[in-house]
């Protein structure tokens, strides 16, 4: 399943004015706002066995809440602590549920993929990661081979040189380096300083232990921020050569992230800056030989994502754009997504529950969904164009049984509007994404969302751009 047209953007700012509502990101379908407290643990447990005849891979995902200051941007589910207490109780509970979910899976299906988020990982001392690592390593069966993809997210203040070495030793071969932005001021106003001299010698000691792939997030829409700056922090990043560059838009929603309230809204730049911001970075990436995945996500010719999406084994989940598409995904941890089959599931996004659920012996899944068989149809619509920017009709009907523009029909009605304004390219054989439409993905793909309907947007999605 090739792509399309991956390379190229066309910025028509009439066209992003008018599309740029908001939406949904698609890393699921149906998406989490469909997920219900209905979903019972026993629907879960019943679920995750019965996947064990699929013989599928394994990915774990683990989530750790734990900061030790607070970035005003951030919207994770996260605790701000220095007390090891609180912390060492949260760990011996997430064993618990390492334990329990363990025993739903067969020890011959091999964790292939385990990813590690926040919060911050880093926030965890040596021992702790040793720990925590050698329990995962006898509860799963993990991949020993160098296909395996064991990626952690690293804030760069709290790791050295040595601590990157821990980390390549317990089998972590991906790095996601929280940087956000290299300019000063625009770090001040979001309560995030490093240097980009301490993030350069961690991306050479990440090298020197020979970790696979080194991905930068970085957040566009901060305050302070212009095209000036930023294309100084590009620089600045691109000199390091990171393997992927996430690219994110900021999304300020002070109502439901407390932290953002620290921010002046005054120093948010306007709409149109951030435009040019992302028109500039596409630009300069692509001049730069990355390859544009989609969304938000940048990879050097040679990364796996590039593969994947050339192989047709791209995917989106809960961590953007990701690669073994053939994976059960288990969550572990508070607020922690798993995807399993045909369910959804999601643990309580609260710290006290999800450790006294664990207490008194049970799952901490606190809500999901059971997708039937008109998710799985549309899921699949949305991730071809998501991933390959073009669906061929013939293809879709062979590997779903269906007649797609029948099936459709109401929806293809309704892409005729963005095809009359060369977002798409609709043809009686398939449905492209052109151009004008790469940044637009999210709006393409709502045409094709049942559920959205239900939904009342009240500032729940970011916008687009």
């Amino acid at each position: 399943m090739k792509p399309g047209n991956r390379q190229e953007v066309c910025f028509d700012q009439e066209l992003i004015k008018r599309y740029d509502g908001r939406g949904p990101r698609y890393t699921s379908y149906p998406t989490a706002l469909q997920f219900e407290e209905s979903f019972t643990t026993d629907d879960y447990r019943q679920n995750a066995q019965a996947s064990n005849g699929s013989g599928r891979p394994l990915s774990l995902y683990v989530h750790i809440p734990f900061c030790k200051t607070l970035c005003y941007y951030c919207a994770c589910n996260k605790i701000i602590t220095h007390n090891a207490e609180r912390v060492q109780k949260y760990m011996r509970h997430l064993g618990q549920e390492i334990d329990m979910q363990s025993a739903l899976f067969d020890r011959s299906r091999k964790v292939e993929q385990l990813h590690f988020g926040g919060g911050t990982p880093t926030y965890l001392n040596e021992a702790e990661l040793r720990a925590l690592m050698a329990h995962l390593g006898s509860a799963f069966t993990f991949d020993q081979s160098d296909l395996r993809e064991f990626s952690i997210e690293v804030d760069p203040r709290t790791v050295d040189t040595n601590m990157m070495g821990v980390l390549a030793e317990l089998g972590f071969n991906r790095l996601s380096l929280g940087i956000q932005d290299f300019d000063e001021q625009v770090q001040r106003s979001v309560n995030r300083i490093q240097s980009a001299d301490d993030v350069d010698g961690l991306v050479q000691d990440a090298r020197g232990n020979e970790f696979k792939s080194i991905s930068f997030d970085l957040i566009y829409g901060l305050p302070h921020q212009s095209v000036e700056t930023f294309n100084r922090t590009l620089d600045i990043a691109l000199e390091m050569r990171p393997d992927r560059l996430a690219i994110y838009n900021y999304a300020h929603l002070p109502a439901r992230f407390k932290g953002q309230r620290m921010i002046n809204e005054a120093d948010i730049p306007a709409p149109q800056t951030k435009l040019e911001i992302l028109h500039h970075t596409i630009d300069k990436l692509a001049a730069s030989e990355y390859v544009y995945i989609g969304m938000d996500h940048f990879a050097l010719p040679e990364d796996d994502l590039v593969k994947a999406q050339e192989d047709g084994t791209l995917q989106r989940n809960f961590q953007g754009y990701s690669t073994h598409s053939e994976c059960d995904l288990v969550g572990l941890g508070v607020s922690a997504i798993g995807s399993i089959g045909n369910v959804f599931n999601q643990n309580t996004p609260s710290t006290i529950e999800y450790e006294t659920i664990l207490h008194e012996g049970r799952l901490p899944v606190k809500r999901g969904i059971e997708v039937d068989a008109d998710d799985l149809i549309r899921a699949d619509v949305i991730k071809r164009l998501m991933c390959y920017d073009r669906l061929r009709f013939t293809e879709f009907d062979s590997a779903h049984q269906i007649d797609f523009r029948s099936y459709f029909s109401k929806e293809l009605e309704r892409l005729e509007p963005l095809a009359n304004d060369d977002l798409i390219g609709l043809s009686n054989e398939q449905i492209t994404i052109t151009p004008k439409g790469r940044l637009l993905l999210r709006s393409i793909a709502m045409v094709f969302d049942r559920h959205l309907s239900r939904v009342e947007n009240d500032g729940r999605f970011s916008k687009a751009i």
